[in-house]
């Protein structure tokens, strides 16, 4: 059985403050919670995030790490920092990483193998733009990420992946339930090829295209999708808590 995860993206919003009032908000709505939940803050907001959880089904997590232990990284994270302060759980590729501060599947996989080295559980983010679903190349796409992201990780079960099609973040477009479940079939199969012996088949696999209160109970009807990793509706605890109840 793979257990629902429901991860929260705050991306660059809410102070430390303004933070631990959501999660105020949130911990009495998600204390039944039969999935993960997590919410994934801006570094500064940790510490204070950390305190607001405590004794909560809420977990922490990081929204980007760095790939060396220590070093002349100015404004870099490592992963041990980010244990230190109780995050368990990290998001890495992320499609505005990409697309803005130069991310590669090269340094995706340097972080994901520093993070799991550490510990911490990597939300690896891969999908396909716009023009290449039109073109026909998301398998392609897909096939390039896998190969690349992935190398050297000894136990896929021990990290998430997120399908976030990069034509359905912050467009309140969204993929069909069975255009979701597809891709993330695909994904599966394809780990399992690739790595074999890898428990690819353990792995979880979070859709990650502007899931909300209103569409995610037939996204997480599909048999293939594990949970989702949520991006505007994570910063309104109602609708965050609805996706995490997305089982009533």
């Amino acid at each position: 059985m793979r257990k629902p995860i429901i991860a929260g993206n705050w991306k660059m919003n809410n102070t430390a403050s303004e933070g631990v009032e959501l999660v105020k908000a949130l911990k009495p709505l998600v204390k039944d919670a039969k999935c993960e939940v997590v919410v994934c803050v801006p570094a500064i907001d940790i510490p204070a995030v950390k305190k607001a959880i405590h004794g909560s089904k809420i977990r922490l997590g990081a929204q980007n790490v760095h790939f060396a232990e220590k070093g002349a990284y100015t404004g870099e994270i490592s992963a041990n920092m980010l244990k230190e302060y109780g995050v368990q759980y990290v998001i890495i590729g992320h499609s505005e990483r990409r697309a803005y501060f130069g991310e590669t599947d090269e340094t995706v996989n340097k972080r994901t193998l520093a993070a799991l080295n550490a510990g911490l559980t990597p939300i690896v983010c891969i999908g396909e733009s716009l023009e290449e679903r039109e073109s026909g190349l998301t398998q392609k796409v897909l096939d390039r990420q896998i190969a690349a992201d992935f190398a050297g990780v000894e136990d896929l079960s021990k990290l998430v992946i997120a399908y976030e099609p990069i034509w359905a973040i912050g467009t309140g477009k969204t993929a069909t339930d069975e255009q979701a479940n597809e891709a993330i079939a695909y994904i599966r199969k394809r780990c399992k090829k690739l790595y074999p012996g890898k428990n690819a088949g353990r792995m979880r696999i979070q859709y990650g295209g502007s899931m909300n209160a209103k569409n995610c109970k037939g996204l997480m009807a599909q048999p293939e999708i594990d949970g989702g990793l949520i991006g505007g509706a994570s910063l309104k605890p109602a609708d965050f808590a609805a996706i995490v109840h997305f089982d009533k």
